[in-house]
């Protein structure tokens, strides 16, 4: 018997992730001004006919200048690929491109409860419950060690972010911002990954391309499948997981050319939170991450339990695992704790659970000086997952770098 299962994910140039990107760029220019800046910032963006527009809403406090909004959101869309109206939308242009700021400070009644100079003083920014996953599904072939991540998902993503690669060097010029992947991976009775069965992605190009082939569409999409699929599909995901075929879809409505992106359909940030972790193959508390500084437990604690998560499979004492943790309000310690690893664990649920309680510290205030998260880290999140990647010596990604004494201290 085998079984199937597919996750998708979205390239920087997805309109919803655009709003992601200037969402955490915004926090990134608050950090930057205040270590302690507490932010809470969603996007909108629409391209009309003749314009586009960008709104901003939420809440900003901190000590020092305030950053210029309207210039980051600009910047960062242009940073995209966005600097042409008949794409989707032109940032750069105060014409074009209208930008709405709709920004306040901090409600007194939630920064009282997050303000503080102790582990305890500091409590979550939110209630809610958050889940951390990790799985063995990456290691079996050599270029995705140390994920320890779903295939599906970590396939998808790699997908889009060859996208955003090739739009941002201009290395294929009809390349345009804007698009998805979708990988469905076939599984063995035991659970194990044994290849990839079908591939899908949506690309938008440019609408001239066609001009290329004397304006014959069955030839430029022809031409556009060929190129995805040995320029994207085949460089993106490793040699062995293809071996043995595969079914692949290109642009599965017929075109997708300009104008695509914001013009197409409307983002917002926040809207690709399973894009965002584990492509459906872990449960989500249904918070956002995007747009919040770390004092928002849907941000931080999901990281923190991603990383506990990671630790507990490194260590050999599960093949899969998934940590739940949920907060109330203004109270730094967490009001649950949960290991599940679903028949693949080593030791009982409960004897885990108590390690990880032990060896990790799931207090707000913790969670950031363990992974060291009041730092401008988090434009780098914001397309291409925030799971399943390596940790960089800039500081990116600290909750998937494996620390050698948590993971003797688990084992102990």
């Amino acid at each position: 018997m085998t079984a199937l299962f597919t996750s998708e994910s979205v390239s920087a140039g997805h309109p919803d992730k655009v709003c992601d990107a200037i969402s955490d760029s915004i926090v990134d220019a608050c950090l930057s001004v205040d270590s302690n800046a507490r932010v809470a910032v969603e996007t909108l963006v629409k391209g009309l006919g003749d314009s586009s527009v960008i709104v901003l809403a939420g809440e900003v406090s901190l000590n020092g200048e305030t950053p210029d909004y309207e210039e980051i959101a600009r910047a960062t869309a242009a940073r995209i690929g966005y600097t042409d109206h008949s794409i989707g939308m032109d940032a750069t242009s105060s014409e074009r491109c209208e930008v709405q700021v709709h920004i306040t400070t901090q409600a007194a009644n939630i920064a009282q409860g997050v303000d503080g100079d102790s582990l305890d003083d500091v409590g979550a920014g939110d209630q809610g419950m958050m889940f951390g996953y990790a799985c063995t599904e990456t290691e079996a072939e050599g270029e995705l060690q140390g994920r320890f991540f779903p295939l599906p998902a970590a396939l998808a993503q790699r997908i889009c972010r060859r996208l955003d690669m090739i739009v941002a060097s201009g290395e294929i010029d009809w390349i345009r911002p804007d698009g998805k992947s979708q990988v469905t991976v076939e599984y063995d009775d035991a659970g194990n990954p044994l290849r990839v069965h079908t591939v899908v992605v949506a690309v938008q190009h440019d609408d001239t391309l066609k001009e290329r082939f004397g304006g014959d569409i069955e030839a430029e999409q022809a031409h556009i499948r060929e190129v995805v699929k040995s320029e994207v599909v085949e460089h993106a995901i490793p040699e062995h997981w293809l071996a043995d075929g595969y079914i692949l879809h290109v642009n599965g409505t017929g075109r997708f050319a300009d104008p695509g992106g914001p013009y197409a359909d409307a983002g917002i940030t926040g809207r690709k939170i399973v894009v965002d972790t584990y492509g459906g193959m872990a449960r989500h508390g249904g918070g956002a991450f995007s747009g919040k500084d770390p004092t928002k437990v849907d941000r931080s604690a999901t990281y923190y339990a991603r990383w506990a998560a990671k630790h507990v499979v490194a260590a050999g004492l599960a093949s899969r695992c998934e940590i739940q943790v949920a907060y109330v309000i203004g109270v730094a310690a967490p009001v649950s704790l949960r290991v599940e690893t679903f028949g693949t664990g080593e030791t009982s649920e409960d004897e885990l659970t108590k390690r990880v309680a032990d060896v990790f510290d799931f207090r707000p205030a913790a969670i950031a000086s363990d992974l060291q998260l009041h730092r401008p880290l988090y434009s780098a999140t914001a397309a291409g997952g925030h799971f399943g990647r390596p940790p960089t010596d800039e500081g990116h990604f600290e909750w998937e770098r494996l620390d050698d004494a948590r993971i003797v201290a688990l084992q102990s």
